[in-house]
């Protein structure tokens, strides 16, 4: 229909105004944003790492430590089982993938139970169900034990899932403004960070594993530098954070572990005014904090991190409300970053760098620079080309296609969208297909005029006669975009996403603005001008 209702009217004008409300904070700084008031919006399409400059990272999960940990966790189990039945066993030994020692007798009941272990261990943390995931071979008094590929796939696959969910974590805690996080093949993971080209403090957080334990340093033995001995049976020596010529002897046993941590706050000590990191456990955590510092007033309590102790203060009283502090003579960043590992959890393996690259800002500057360039010039070409061929309606849709070219800025506002260089692709692209629908509906126009109706008839049946192929050609372009965009990675998609935001709000600006601004003009020419075609 060519009639608007004053409803519709002010409802297509209400759509335009909020999409150009939310576009116009692009073409405003921050500092002059902060000076608007309130009401008005303030989001801004945010540059992406091709665009603004940044760093970008490839890591890969170590994968080899995962099997190496879970070896580690099977020797203390397998020990265990053959110290219970008295089995008397030699040269034990861990190997890069398996177990090995020698054993006189090695009955089949006790392989069942190692077995039975294992199991139970992987149900709580691969849930495996019922799954064997030890393979155990004997070669006369030989025995070696070692997973099963299906086991060290599912624990890989496991470590990197998890570990890709500590990266976001960390990287959010930094303040980063859309990082783009995604996981690439079995074992890799890409981060890109749009702004941030120097990605040492980056590297320093995901460089470290972050495994918090709290252990009792042995006081039955001192270390001494110009006589160094093993460690007790028992015990173990872990290397200074704040000295490297002195070493600690800590108890191997765990007490309270970093995965009962809840909280972790960076601040100040009020009576040294030198930065701390306060920490709270959960319910579990802070009964074990609790009964531990109560059992051992007086005596050093090491606080470890990757294998290297932080603090040991003395354990003045217990501490029984689940919360505590470390001080370490470490700075506000330090303790910051220290604070942002401990709450983001520990990575289940080492992360390695495998690639860095840093993009500077002038790269960002003379991409913009060319896409700003592409979009004037295409921009120009269409209004040129429509004003030439179809003269007042051509003028109409320029109008629309402006409109609707706010109409995507204000969009990717609204949704806080990365732009990048495709981005702008896709925004150009859209500035042709945008006037697809408006060149149809002229021709059709046209048609109708050439067989004798007059302009309002022409205009309503053009409208009608057209929709069908609009749609048609806009649908298979949308699902087109969908699938890349659920199909394909990073710069891709937001190229995909621009042109299907774009799709929908061309459709939208010819059937409802467009048509608008031309039946506004059709009724307004005089009778004896109702005939004429459109590109008299």
């Amino acid at each position: 229909m060519i009639y608007f209702s004053n409803t519709k009217i002010l409802s297509i004008l209400l759509v335009i105004f909020i999409a150009l409300m939310f576009a116009v904070p692009n073409f405003f700084s921050k500092d002059q944003l902060n000076s608007f008031p309130s009401f008005i919006p303030k989001q801004q399409v945010n540059l992406g790492l091709d665009l603004q400059g940044g760093s970008h990272l490839l890591l890969e999960v170590d994968t080899v430590e995962i099997v190496k940990e879970r070896l580690e966790n099977l020797n203390s189990d397998v020990r265990r089982v053959l110290k219970k039945n008295n089995i008397q066993y030699s040269n034990f030994k861990n190997t890069d993938d398996n177990l090995k020692f020698v054993v006189e007798e090695f009955p089949a009941e006790i392989q069942k139970e190692i077995l039975e272990i294992s199991v139970s261990n992987s149900q709580n943390i691969l849930q495996m169900g019922d799954q064997t995931n030890l393979v155990i071979t004997r070669d006369e008094n030989q025995v070696s034990i070692s997973f099963t590929d299906e086991f060290i796939k599912l624990a890989v696959s496991n470590a990197v899932a998890q570990s890709l969910e500590i990266v976001r974590r960390r990287i959010d805690e930094l303040g980063t403004r859309e990082p783009s996080i995604q996981r690439q093949g079995s074992s890799r993971i890409i981060i890109q960070l749009p702004g941030i080209d120097d990605p040492d403090r980056i590297k320093a957080l995901l460089g470290q594993t972050a495994k918090l334990t709290f252990q009792l340093v042995d006081t039955s033995t001192n270390y001494d530098p110009l006589n160094p001995k093993k460690a007790p049976v028992g015990s173990e020596i872990l290397p200074s954070d704040t000295d490297d010529s002195f070493k600690y002897i800590v108890k191997k046993r765990v007490m309270v572990g970093g995965e009962n941590l809840v909280d972790a706050q960076p601040g100040f000590d009020p009576q040294t005014n030198e930065p701390i990191v306060s920490f709270r456990f959960d319910r579990l955590g802070a009964s074990k904090f609790g009964r531990v510092t109560q059992q051992n007033v007086g005596k050093p309590f090491a606080i470890i991190l990757d294998d290297t102790v932080i603090s040991a203060p003395v354990i003045r009283e217990a501490i029984l409300g689940g919360s505590g502090q470390i001080s370490g003579g470490f700075d506000s960043e330090e303790a910051n970053d220290l604070a942002i590992l401990l709450r983001a959890g520990a990575l289940p393996a080492p992360l390695i760098i495998l690639e860095e690259r840093s993009v500077g800002p002038d790269l960002g500057a003379d991409s913009i620079e060319a896409g700003q360039y592409a979009a004037i010039i295409g921009f120009v070409a269409v209004i040129i080309f429509m004003m030439f061929v179809y003269r007042y309606f051509g003028f109409l849709a320029d109008i629309a296609l402006i409109i609707n070219l706010f109409m995507v800025l204000g969009i990717l506002s609204l949704f806080q969208a990365t732009l990048t260089l495709p981005g702008i692709a896709g925004i150009i692209l859209t500035i042709g297909m945008a006037v697809d629908a408006n060149v149809l509906i002229f021709e059709r126009v046209k048609e109708e005029i050439r067989s004798g109706s007059k302009m309002i008839n022409a205009v309503e049946n053009g409208y009608k006669r057209a929709l069908s192929t609009i749609l048609d050609a806009n649908i298979t372009t949308l699902i087109a975009a969908v699938i890349l965009f659920f199909m394909a990675s990073g710069p891709v998609r937001g190229f995909s996403i621009t042109l299907a935001i774009g799709i929908f709000t061309s459709v939208f600006t010819a059937f409802t603005f467009t048509r608008l601004l031309i039946s506004i003009y059709a009724k307004s020419l005089k009778p004896s001008l109702v005939g004429m075609k459109i590109n008299d």
